[in-house]
């Protein structure tokens, strides 16, 4: 049942739905759906202070439309319109959004936990055999006409110990795909993970042991004030000699020049980069490493695992709707209270006559 009475509350997507089209166009029984799929940070705040948006109880917010918008930082969030309950981001890591400053103001915002693990998780073990093959020197070779050129013996995965830096839902998707390889899995948290979370037995170890001791490192964490940097200088010097470093997570986490150190002196064998500290931009030094598998953050890009991830924005909308309070609240919003019902009229809504503005508000799909 609706919580809102009286004029449909309106939801506002920031960029496009590709795979769920049909579910985002049932959320129109529930609400006046818009939508902004182009303009630019100016643009956006400029139409927030100017009351374009006023009315809007949910954004449903894509990865791209970053782009459009900038960060969710302070700036941002203090000119949303004061209708605003709800944001729905697009994707698993929400470091693009300050969830805390939007706690703040009342505003709840959910992520899209697990629809990423298996995709992110098989990219993951995809750079892992990948360092551990160099498989950039042979295929970089044949490409050039040259059979087998750069021919080198490399190393296998079984009898190795990786070690997982954050045991998540995609840390514990790797842990399982990386059993069968032969590897021997521990890993560190924050806390021990309940045996019920931890199917293979993974052993915990604190920071220090897993540094020391692992053969690979991936890392699983995610982006905030705690872990940026969190892999540097003192952190590769205290790594075994030869290990191979994996990042899916987030590029900033991993220090890229200590990186770069590390791989021209052997210490790290090889690495395996989905996420990168500065992107688009990618270190010089690593694109010239042939040691290194390097990917353009695609570990999501595969259709089963977009459609899980726009449905389950859907999903969180719906839920707010109809329940006031998100699905998949993220950790610094997760306590706020379920938002109380609320009677629309003209001046919580629309101004009116404004249906698009400069051809940047448009309707629902």
């Amino acid at each position: 049942m609706l919580l809102w009475e009286g004029k449909k509350p309106i939801v506002l997507l920031l960029g496009e739905v590709i795979l769920a089209q049909a579910e985002w166009n049932d959320l129109g029984a529930l609400a006046e759906l818009r939508q902004v799929n182009e303009g630019t940070r100016d643009r956006f705040l400029i139409d927030c202070k100017a009351g374009v948006y006023d009315g809007v109880v949910a954004i449903s917010r894509t990865y791209d439309s970053t782009q459009m918008t900038g960060r969710f930082d302070q700036e941002l969030i203090d000119v949303l319109p004061s209708s605003l309950r709800f944001v729905s981001h697009n994707g698993a890591g929400y470091d693009s959004i300050d969830a805390s400053a939007c706690a703040t103001r009342g505003i709840s915002v959910s992520n899209t936990p697990g629809a990423v693990d298996a995709s992110t998780a098989d990219t993951t073990l995809f750079l892992i055999i990948g360092a551990l093959r160099r498989i950039h020197i042979p295929t970089t070779a044949l490409r050039a006409g040259k059979w087998r050129g750069g021919m080198c013996l490399t190393h296998e995965p079984e009898g190795k110990t990786l070690g997982i830096l954050g045991m998540g839902g995609i840390g514990t998707a790797v842990a399982r795909r990386a059993v069968p390889f032969g590897m021997r899995i521990q890993y560190h948290n924050r806390s021990r993970v309940p045996g019920s979370q931890n199917p293979v037995g993974a052993k915990y170890v604190s920071f220090e042991e897993l540094l020391r001791t692992s053969d690979i490192i991936s890392v699983h964490l995610p982006l905030n004030a705690s872990t940026r940097g969190m892999i540097s200088r003192d952190q590769f010097a205290t790594m075994k000699d030869g290990v191979v470093l994996i990042n899916t997570a987030r590029g900033p986490i991993v220090n890229e020049d200590a990186l770069v150190e590390a791989l021209e002196s052997g210490k790290v064998w090889g690495a395996g980069l989905d996420v990168h500290e500065h992107e688009p931009k990618i270190h010089p030094e690593l694109i010239e490493n042939e040691n290194c598998v390097l990917l353009p953050h695609v570990g999501t890009g595969t259709l089963e695992t977009q459609r899980k991830m726009e449905v389950l924005v859907c999903e969180n909308i719906k839920s707010a709707l109809e329940q006031g309070h998100l699905k998949t609240p993220v950790m610094e919003t997760r306590k706020m209270p379920t938002a109380k019902g609320v009677r629309y009229n003209d001046k919580m809504g629309l101004r009116n006559g404004v249906g698009r503005h400069d051809g940047h508000l448009q309707g629902g799909m």
